[in-house]
């Protein structure tokens, strides 16, 4: 799987087809959504808005804000966070029925003129955590999906104690990456697709299978949305084929709607 992002111009020029039902007129809507597949739905909202005529904006969090968001009542058409986030959000009533997008595991943030370790075992993985001088994660307390996986990761792995004294805790996964890129730690845990557009920073290898967790994010229309049928349009979009590139070229495995 390659992890620099392309241009998806091409591969989403036939995105209108899965639009063809949308409202007359040009509408707006507001989506709240969680950090790691950012740079797909901005390449697919940037071709649905070249459509359609309509306008998304974005406001990128933590998948835990976005609940946080959707629970205390604030305004948005469409949701998008880890499945966990988004099942609590249907179940609680806030929120419609769930469309999957895509799936992605962890990985390892280097600098990008730094060697790639070899974390292909636990073992091995769990050498270059003590190794490392200083370790980056997303501050479990912010209900990052990938910091709170990797907190507790480090708990079963013995080694919580150890990464705790030298971790430098970020705001997401890009802030994550963003101070390995800058020397503020030597390592970072997050997901591909908030790496791979931080400049100076790379993926250095993927999380070993058996430590390994793979995270589905979801799409959801809150149960308050104003603009619900343009966010489904979206939805659409989204899953269509044509995008399926776009998802893949963010290091994920796009499930359609599965």
């Amino acid at each position: 799987m390659g992890f620099h992002l392309v241009r998806l111009a091409a591969c989403l020029g036939a995105i209108g087809l899965a639009t063809a039902a949308l409202p007359a007129g040009a509408g707006e809507i507001k989506v709240f959504s969680a950090e790691a597949p950012r740079d797909a739905l901005e390449h697919v909202a940037a071709q649905f808005e070249k459509t359609t005529g309509h306008k998304i904006t974005f406001e990128f969090m933590t998948a835990g804000q976005v609940r946080g968001k959707i629970d205390a009542g604030e305004n948005a058409d469409l949701a998008v966070a880890s499945s966990g986030v988004i099942a609590e959000m249907v179940k609680s009533g806030k929120a419609g029925d769930a469309t999957n997008l895509g799936r992605i595991g962890l990985a390892m943030a280097v600098r990008d003129d730094a060697p790639s370790p070899d974390i292909s075992t636990t073992e091995k993985f769990v050498a270059v955590l003590r190794a490392a001088k200083s370790v980056s994660f997303t501050d479990p307390a912010a209900g990052g999906t990938a910091g709170l996986y990797f907190f507790g990761l480090l708990e079963k792995l013995g080694v919580a104690d150890d990464v705790k004294k030298k971790a430098v805790f970020s705001k997401g996964g890009r802030d994550a990456a963003q101070k390995v890129a800058s020397g503020a730690a030597e390592v970072g845990i997050t997901f591909p697709s908030e790496i791979a557009p931080i400049k100076g920073a790379k993926v250095g290898g993927m999380l070993p299978p058996e430590v390994q967790n793979y995270v589905i994010y979801a799409a959801v229309i809150p149960a308050k949305a104003a603009n619900a049928e343009i966010a489904r349009a979206f939805v659409a979009a989204l899953i269509a084929q044509q995008s399926r590139e776009g998802w893949t070229a963010a290091g994920f495995e796009p499930l359609g709607g599965k």
